[in-house]
């Protein structure tokens, strides 16, 4: 590193959120370990959820003491849960406001020191502070290349178009770089007419992606190495020059710490080798009552073991109910009479929040029901767990099932996703297919040869690490 004894700031800047955050901070932990200190800069957060990301700042503050955090000087916000624009919109102008403030934060650090702005996808108003300041600006893409690919190339595909793209339904879309992507699976605001405000919004986003010096992407360059070469490839931003992609992943909790203890991990101890399918939907997925009864059945015909994770319906498809307070779940109210009696000695259901990296890498994990999001498909892929995807309707989720599906062959499919509904017999023989027959075991392989590959890409000379150091020498030739 330059400047002697006198180290470098690096300064993250992530739309704040469980999803956003965290990814931040393993991040954070690298630039640590090159010997950058490192600020993370947030927001107030405008509304205090219950949810299981409320408190998840001071958690992670608490327990990475050598990062900064700093929290920008408050602004005066209206009340955004009474406003009838989509969340996501007051978000992005929430954050607009505080440039003003993230300037002055900037050019409160001695230029010498400040070695780098790295924004998220959503703070790409930031762009402009940073040009403002002088200070080299890069972006994190805390998803895969995949989507990357998907995002870099929309803006062509979109140009012109009169209508928006779900009238497309289930047809595939061709990208460089990634498996035929039905229309229907992108982000769902994109899939709007191009003149409403929301997909605009996401457009506008999606385009300044060349503003930046480059990208680093939590993945690994084995994982997804079709998708990078596309990205690599000027094809894909015709009349552009593609701005560097540094695949520094994949960046992930370690578990253990503070989660010490909780009683699921207790009950995993008890459970033979890769008997147990691990079922939760993310920190904002939660199942309508209906589809949580027909789970209840599919694991108890099973007859294999199981565990939980359920959290509180949210009550409506509203986009409001990102606002929502909600409590614990009332597990005897929401699965059938009787289940959690006649499933005791091979399942456990528990409340709202699980230690999922802690349980992805037990010993006794061998299947993994999830909403298909970038962070826990990659925690999935590190603890070398083979994934059944049933997405939800969040952020890229559907993008993600046709990755871990048809390019990386380590999920199948939930059939019934796409209607919105998935029957019990369904479950039952999805998880009988993982943990008994030939195909899961097929599928268990895999999940093993690139759990091995993830290691690899971070050791000394591994893929994820070359491309820092990579990185790291790029900024200093801007500088010199």
């Amino acid at each position: 590193m330059d400047n002697g004894s006198v180290k470098q700031i690096v300064v993250l800047y992530p739309v704040g959120g469980v999803g956003h955050v965290d990814p931040m901070t393993q991040l954070a932990k690298i630039f640590l370990g090159h010997g950058y200190d490192v600020t993370t800069v947030l927001i107030e957060p405008p509304i205090k959820s219950t949810d299981s990301g409320a408190g998840f700042i001071e958690r992670i503050a608490a327990s990475n003491p050598c990062i900064t955090f700093h929290v920008l000087p408050p602004i005066p916000t209206p009340d955004l849960a009474s406003s009838p624009k989509h969340p996501f919109l007051l978000i992005l102008e929430l954050m607009r406001q505080y440039n003003g403030k993230l300037e002055s934060f900037l050019r409160s650090i001695p230029r010498p020191r400040l070695h780098s702005l790295v924004i998220d996808l959503f703070c790409t108003h930031a762009i402009d502070v940073a040009t403002k300041v002088g200070v080299p600006v890069y972006k994190f893409f805390a998803s895969g290349a995949g989507t990357l690919a998907v995002f870099t190339q929309l803006p062509a595909l979109l140009a012109g178009r009169q209508t928006g793209l779900k009238e497309l339904g289930d047809a595939p879309l061709e990208f460089l770089g990634v498996p035929p992507m039905p229309a229907s699976h992108l982000v769902k605001p994109l899939l709007e007419h191009p003149e409403d405000e929301l997909c605009g919004a996401m457009m506008k986003i999606l385009r300044r992606n060349a503003g930046t010096r480059g990208v680093l992407v939590n993945t690994f360059e084995s994982l997804e190495s079709r998708a990078l070469r596309a990205l690599r490839d000027p094809q894909c931003v015709p009349g552009l020059v593609p701005p560097p992609v540094y695949a520094i992943g994949p960046m992930i909790g370690k578990g253990g710490t503070e989660r010490e203890g909780h009683e699921c991990l207790a009950w995993l101890d008890a459970q033979p080798q890769r008997s147990v399918v691990f079922l939760c939907w993310g920190s904002k997925g939660a199942l309508p009552k209906q589809q949580l009864e027909e789970i209840a059945a599919g694991l108890e015909n099973s007859g294999h073991r199981f565990l939980w994770v359920v959290r509180t319906p949210a009550g409506s498809d509203d986009p409001k109910r990102y606002w929502e307070r909600r409590g614990e779940a009332d597990l005897d109210a929401l699965l059938p009479e009787g289940f959690s009696e006649r499933t005791k000695d091979r399942g456990l259901v528990i409340k709202s929040w699980a230690p999922q990296v802690d349980v992805l890498n037990h010993p006794a994990t061998g299947a993994f029901v999830t909403h298909c999001g970038w962070n826990s498909t990659l925690e999935a892929i590190a603890a070398g767990v083979p994934m059944l995807c049933w997405p939800l309707a969040g952020a890229e989720q559907k993008m993600n099932e046709v990755f871990v599906a048809d390019d990386m062959r380590v999920g199948v499919e939930m059939e019934g996703y796409k209607e919105g509904f998935i029957t019990a017999e369904e479950i039952e023989a999805k998880v009988r297919l993982v943990l008994e027959c030939e195909e899961g075991r097929k599928l268990r392989e895999r999940a093993m040869e690139l759990k091995k590959e993830a290691e690899e890409a971070q050791e000394d000379g591994g893929s994820s690490r070359a491309a820092f150091l990579q990185f790291l020498s790029d900024v200093k030739n801007l500088r010199e």
